[in-house]
C-alpha cells in the first residue's frame, strides 16, 4: 500500500476514537494534543510528502522540509535551525524529537512529558526514551545503563549497544538494558551549539541551501553516541513498529475496509480494498489480502512479513496521490504504434482548492468534468465548468482550475514523456482574473 509519495505513516487504517479511519502521524498528532503535551508540532518530512501532511494536519504543524533525503541527523538538524532561526523558539525550549510511526498507548506521551521535565531539571544534555523489553529481541538498539535508576526512575546512559545477537540481548537485559525508543529530548541550544561547532554557518538559510553536503547519517550516530551526558526515562507498555502485515491487523479498524464479499469460512483473515473493484473471499483462513491501484497482495499472514524484496522488484509511477488540494488515480496507461503515450485520471478537487498555474513541455490534456462545478483558466481567459464540460488544453498553454463545490473530472495526457515533473508553475492570482 505504500510507496515513493505515500509511506506507511500515511495510510488511513488505524481506528479513531469516532470511529473514521486514521493514518499513524494523524493519530501520533492527536494523541500529543490529548496529553496538552506541546504548544507547536513540527514534522520533517521530504518534499514528496508535502501534500499528504498539508491535506492530512490542515493546520495543526508547521512543516520543515527536506530537499532531498539524507538521513534523520541533517532533517533533525534542519527541523532546529528553523525553529531558532524562523520561528524565534527561545534557545532555553525543550525539544522533543519522535518518530511518527509507532503504536503506543497515552501513557507514553506522560513519559515524554517526563523526558521534558528531566531536560529543564538539568538532568542530562540529552534525554532519551528507553522501552522496557519484553524479550532478547535482536532488531533493536539497546541502551546500557550506568547503574541503578534514581528516585525519580530516571537512569544515567553508559553506552549502547546496536542490534546484539540473541545471548547478547538477553545478557543486556540481565544488566537493565532497555530499547532504544527513537525519541530524543534536549534544549534547543544543545543541538544549535552542537551544528556550530561543524558548520561555519548553522543557521537555518544556510543548512538549507547546503544541504545536499550534510553527512547522510542517523541521529544516534552523529549526536547521541558522542554526547557524554545522557540520561533514559523508561517507559512500559505497548510500543510496536508496525512495519509488516502481521503486526500491523491487529490493530487495523474493522478485518474488512472497502468492498468486499465473505463467504463460509474466513476467520483471521484480514481485506484492505482501496478499489471499486469488488473483491469475493471464500473459504479462505488466516490470509491478508490488499488491493490498491498500485498492486494486489494475497499473502498468508505468517509469510506476510516476507515480501518486502518481492515489492522492491516492482516498478512504475505511484498509481495514487493526495495532494493540498484533494487527490487523484491513475485510471491506465498506454503506448502506441507512432510512440506517443496516454495516461488516463480521475481527479477531485476539495471546495475552494485549485491546482497551480501552470504549463507542460511534452503532453497535451483533455478534461471532461463529470461532477460539480468549477472555474477554468486558459491562457488568462476564464470559464464556468459543470458537470458535461470539456476543455482541450495543449502543451505550452497557461492552466489552472479551481473548485467551487466538490469537482470531479477525467483527465487525458497525450504526449512522451508523461511524468510529474513535466509541469511548469507560475504566479497566479484568483483575485484578479475576470
Amino acid at each position: 500500500m505504500s510507496n515513493d509519495v505515500r509511506s506507511k505513516q500515511f495510510l488511513r487504517v488505524m481506528p479513531s476514537p469516532d470511529g473514521t479511519p486514521e493514518s499513524m502521524i494523524q493519530r501520533v498528532v492527536r494523541q500529543i494534543g490529548d496529553a496538552s503535551l506541546a504548544s507547536s508540532i513540527v514534522v520533517a518530512t521530504s518534499k514528496a510528502q508535502l501534500d499528504f501532511i498539508e491535506r492530512q494536519l490542515p493546520g495543526k504543524v508547521t512543516i520543515v522540509a527536506e530537499p532531498e533525503r539524507r538521513n534523520t541527523f541533517p532533517a533533525i538538524a534542519l527541523a532546529a535551525a528553523y525553529l531558532a532561526d524562523e520561528a524565534n523558539v527561545d534557545l532555553s525550549e525543550p525539544v522533543i524529537v519522535m518518530p511518527c510511526d509507532t503504536f503506543t498507548e497515552p501513557h507514553y506521551f506522560e513519559v515524554i512529558r517526563r523526558m521534558g521535565q528531566a531536560i529543564e531539571e538539568n538532568r542530562a544534555n540529552l534525554v532519551l526514551m528507553g522501552i522496557r523489553p519484553t524479550g532478547p529481541e535482536t532488531k533493536f538498539g539497546y541502551i546500557v545503563p550506568a547503574g541503578e535508576p534514581d528516585a525519580d526512575g530516571i537512569i544515567t546512559v553508559d553506552s549502547f549497544k546496536e542490534k546484539p545477537d540473541e545471548a547478547t540481548a538477553a545478557n543486556l537485559i540481565s544488566k537493565g538494558a532497555l530499547w532504544n525508543g527513537g525519541v530524543f529530548g534536549f534544549r534547543l541550544s544543545y543541538l544549535i551549539d552542537t551544528l556550530r561547532a561543524q558548520l561555519p554557518d548553522a543557521s537555518y538559510r544556510a543548512i538549507l541551501e547546503g544541504y545536499a553536503n550534510l553527512p547522510k547519517i542517523s541521529f544516534d550516530y552523529e549526536v547521541v553516541e558522542k554526547a557524554d551526558s545522557i540520561a533514559a526515562v523508561p517507559f512500559e507498555g505497548i510500543w510496536k513498529d508496525l512495519g509488516t502485515w502481521d503486526s500491523l491487523v491487529g490493530h487495523l479498524q474493522a478485518d474488512t475496509l472497502g468492498r468486499a464479499i465473505r463467504q463460509g469460512d474466513t476467520s483471521d483473515t484480514y481485506i484492505i480494498n482501496e478499489t471499486s473493484t469488488p473483491i469475493i473471499c471464500a473459504g479462505a483462513r488466516g490470509v491478508i489480502i490488499a488491493v490498491t491501484p498500485d498492486g494486489i497482495l494475497v499473502a498468508d499472514k505468517q509469510s506476510s512479513a516476507g515480501i518486502k524484496a518481492a515489492v522492491e522488484q516492482l516498478s512504475g509511477r505511484p498509481m495514487y496521490e493526495e495532494r493540498r488540494w484533494g487527490w487523484y488515480r491513475v485510471i491506465g496507461t498506454s503506448e502506441h504504434p507512432d510512440g506517443h503515450r496516454t495516461l488516463t485520471k480521475h481527479i477531485h478537487l476539495d471546495p475552494g482548492c485549485s491546482i497551480s498555474y501552470q504549463t507542460h513541455d511534452h503532453r497535451d490534456e483533455i478534461w471532461t468534468f463529470i461532477d460539480g462545478e468549477g472555474l477554468l483558466v486558459v491562457d488568462d481567459v476564464l470559464t464556468k465548468v459543470t458537470a458535461g464540460s470539456v476543455a482541450q488544453i495543449h502543451r505550452g498553454q497557461k492552466h489552472t482550475i479551481r473548485a467551487v463545490t466538490p469537482l470531479e473530472f477525467i483527465e487525458v495526457q497525450s504526449g512522451n514523456p508523461l511524468v510529474e515533473s513535466d509541469i511548469h508553475r507560475l504566479p497566479f492570482d484568483w483575485d484578479t482574473i475576470q
